[in-house]
């Protein structure tokens, strides 16, 4: 991202929005509730009985809008009620910021966003598989609170990659002494050694104590980060230039490194 970054605070009224990312003005909301009746309990909305949700009873005008706001119900994210008329009760300390950009809301309470859930880790690189991003941003949601369970996290990440690599993934020291024998760079060696030692310490005590350790860890992130830049991203960019060159160049590339014949020279 390019240009100021202000990072989100209780204290402004425009910042960069961690949803949208877009240096916008902030409209700040208070927070309020009122009761539900006594026998009553809270209905939790997700896909399974939005699907099943019986439209027979709604006024045709209606339906479109009711849909729109059972699909906003059914992802599970907090939006405002545009409906506010009936007496509530002030929440203390609880507030929400909608973005002017995104329209997205996120929630505070004292002065510590809750919602969307901050990240510590450094951007991942866009060709982690969807397993091993699940891992690396897990990671980075504790790294402040935990480097332990980061550093373990991120472990675990590199024993997934390791299997997108072609390795079977129940030994990960093997993992890597396998794409060692492949002609794996000692320096990508090196870096998955190093996030494979340190997460095997945060999980089992060892010499290594990462308890308040948090810029090991941090640096754990560039490291995965780099194994997937020289292992999918350089070889996905180079074969995608590759395969776009003219079919008689690539004819001719495979007909120059093809295995030369060597003549019998004592037929005949």
């Amino acid at each position: 991202m390019s240009g100021k970054y202000v990072p989100p605070s209780v204290n402004l009224t425009a910042f960069n929005c961690p949803h949208c990312s877009a240096l916008a003005k902030q409209f700040w909301h208070v927070a309020s509730c009122s009761p539900l009746n006594k026998d009553q309990s809270p209905r939790i909305w997700s896909r399974d009985n939005v699907s099943t949700f019986d439209f027979s009873k709604v006024d045709k005008e209606n339906i479109g809008a009711l849909k729109k706001k059972l699909a906003e119900l059914a992802t599970g994210m907090p939006f405002l009620d545009e409906n506010r008329n009936y007496k509530s009760l002030d929440i203390l300390n609880l507030h929400l910021s909608r973005c002017f950009n995104c329209d997205k809301i996120s929630i505070w309470i004292y002065n510590r966003m809750v919602w969307p859930a901050a990240t510590e880790a450094p951007e991942p690189n866009l060709d982690l598989p969807d397993d091993v991003r699940a891992d690396y941003d897990e990671a980075g949601l504790v790294l402040n609170t935990s480097p332990r369970s980061a550093a373990a996290l991120l472990r675990q990440a590199v024993q997934r990659l390791c299997v997108h690599l072609g390795e079977n993934g129940k030994n990960i020291d093997a993992d890597i002494a396998s794409l060692v024998k492949k002609g794996l760079d000692p320096r990508i060696q090196k870096a998955l050694d190093v996030v494979r030692v340190v997460g095997n310490n945060a999980v089992h005590p060892g010499q290594i104590d990462l308890k308040d350790d948090r810029a090991t860890a941090e640096k754990l992130f560039g490291l995965v980060n780099l194994v997937a830049d020289v292992l999918i991203s350089q070889p996905k960019h180079i074969n995608a230039m590759f395969d776009g060159l003219p079919d008689r160049a690539k004819q001719a590339i495979e007909k120059r490194d093809a295995p030369k014949q060597i003549e019998d020279k004592s037929a005949g």
